[in-house]
């Protein structure tokens, strides 16, 4: 076996590849939507058995040599129990899928409050799907590298993490949408709600975790400690391995003491404050787009008040969706933005009177309509609503309808927000004023004119292509147009009597 390179700090672009080519290990064996399941929890488990290492060395130098003392648990982020570490399963060359089986819920179990289910329910001792040979070829290739923090920094292993996180989602676009947003998006959202230090933070569809990273280098960035976010971080996840990818993506981020729950949030949510939802400073989502059978039947009595604007309709949850962030706002400094489709505008009936309900709140503070087929599995456009449990004086009794359908790069398969969209799109939310064939301030008064219909449409007119010319112009391009005319008759007539039919 070779030994692990870990003379030098790795490249992000190292990482990159590093992960990767070992995506293409399983292609032809597993399907392209499956990678993750299955190299997440591998890097995860070199990640963390690497770090056991470094802290064992450290242990080691520490007490001068006391082996007894390098074992105290207290030396140890995560406990790996006898038997179950990296180099455990290295050594066998037949039933791997058992052994990697075998270490890992070992882990699981030694570190119940932070790691429980964290590897997922992959079927490793499958050998139809996971031979030994590939097994083996995946477990070498993870062990080219040492992933603690003396080679891998948690910030650059993090990104990389992120960057396969995208290419699995490029892969899988019509699956992806259950598990990613796109990171342009993500950031836009979290620059509107512009969490602080100390602050809460919670995603009730949190996908593989982007938003609460994004919400903790948004805080990094702009206003200092991140640290003050830990122990404030809440997400819900109802996708088993999703979710235990949003629980290694923070760890290997560097995040800790979050909570990360696998559950259903519209029917079973997870977080409450004595018999009341729990609430948060802010509250961000994008949550299954018109989601069919997502709990109507036990939304009819619904014991936390989420259905406090009426019922949504069976078929369609956004409305359910919206309602319990709604409530799941802090009392004053709460806010939410969320990812919804445009129906949420203007559909009518039930939706419609949920709309109006909460207009009279007088608590949505922005509609901002997004270009299409930024999202993948939809080319369809979306919008971001934006409320706020107590809107600044001079918002009350107004929402800014903001037309941003033409920010976007075009691609082949999917568009995407560059960096200046994103600041475009940020700053004309911030100024909150009209800006003509962009954005319009409109009062309830007007939404109640228009049966509280949210249409962007209605209320801004898009900006023409092309200036109207002006009356010079105007004359100028006639004149040339009726001279090449004259020119084009005098040819025609030249050729007519060429060819003898003119005299």
């Amino acid at each position: 076996m070779k030994n692990p390179v870990n003379d030098n700090l790795l490249t992000l672009n190292q990482l990159e590849s590093h992960l990767w080519e070992a995506a293409n290990i399983l292609r032809g064996t597993v399907d392209a939507a499956d990678f993750k399941t299955y190299v997440f929890p591998l890097l995860f488990f070199k990640r963390i058995s690497d770090v056991f290492d470094e802290e064992y060395a450290s242990a080691l130098a520490e007490s001068s040599g006391d082996e007894e003392y390098a074992f105290f648990p207290q030396n140890y982020r995560f406990q790996i129990p006898k038997g179950c570490h990296w180099r455990d399963v290295r050594v066998f060359t037949v039933n791997v899928g058992q052994a990697l089986q075998k270490a890992i819920r070992g882990i699981e179990k030694a570190n119940p409050e932070t790691l429980f289910g964290i590897f997922g329910d992959a079927a490793w001792t499958n050998k139809e799907r996971l031979p030994d040979a590939l097994l083996r070829d995946l477990i070498e290739h993870f062990s080219r590298y040492s992933l603690g923090n003396q080679a891998a920094q948690a910030d650059i292993l993090g990104q990389a993490y992120e960057y396969l996180i995208k290419k699995f989602a490029d892969a899988t676009n019509k699956k992806a949408g259950e598990f990613y947003t796109p990171r342009a998006v993500v950031k836009l959202m979290i620059k509107i709600l512009d969490p602080g230090e100390g602050e809460s933070i919670y995603d009730p569809a949190c996908g593989t975790g982007g938003m609460l990273l994004e919400a903790i280098h948004h805080v990094k960035e702009n206003h200092g400690d991140d640290r003050t976010l830990w122990g404030k971080l809440y997400g819900q996840e109802k996708n088993l391995t999703t979710s235990a990818i949003a629980r290694m993506n923070l760890f290997l981020h560097a995040a800790s003491d979050f909570q990360i729950v696998r559950g259903d949030t519209l029917r079973q949510p997870a977080f409450f404050s004595g018999d009341n939802l729990a609430t948060f400073d802010c509250v961000i989502a994008n949550p299954p787009f018109s989601l069919e059978k997502w709990g109507d039947e036990v939304w009819a009595s619904d014991p936390y008040g989420r259905n406090f604007a009426g019922m949504p309709p069976g078929k369609t949850g956004d409305y359910a969706w919206v309602q319990h962030m709604v409530k799941s706002m802090a009392p004053g400094t709460g806010r939410m933005a969320v990812v919804l489709p445009h129906g949420v505008l203007f559909r009518m009936a039930k939706e419609g009177a949920i709309r109006k309900k909460l207009l009279q709140m007088d608590i949505l503070e922005a509609v901002i309509g997004l270009g299409p087929t930024l999202f993948y599995g939809t080319g369809l456009a979306a919008c971001i609503l934006v409320f706020r449990h107590r809107k600044p004086k001079d918002r009350k009794k107004k929402v800014l309808i903001l037309d941003a359908s033409r920010e976007f790069k075009a691609g082949r398969a999917q568009n995407e927000l560059l960096p200046e969209h994103v600041e475009h799109i940020h700053t004309w939310y911030r100024d909150f004023k009209d800006v003509k064939g962009l954005s319009r301030v409109v009062t309830l008064e007007d939404l109640s004119a228009n049966d509280f219909n949210l249409n962007i449409s209605r209320y801004v007119e898009p900006q023409s292509e092309h200036q109207a010319p002006t009356v010079e112009e105007a004359r100028k391009s006639l004149h040339e147009s009726a001279v090449a005319a004259f020119a084009a008759e005098e040819k025609l007539v030249a050729v007519l009597k060429r060819e003898g039919f003119l005299s």
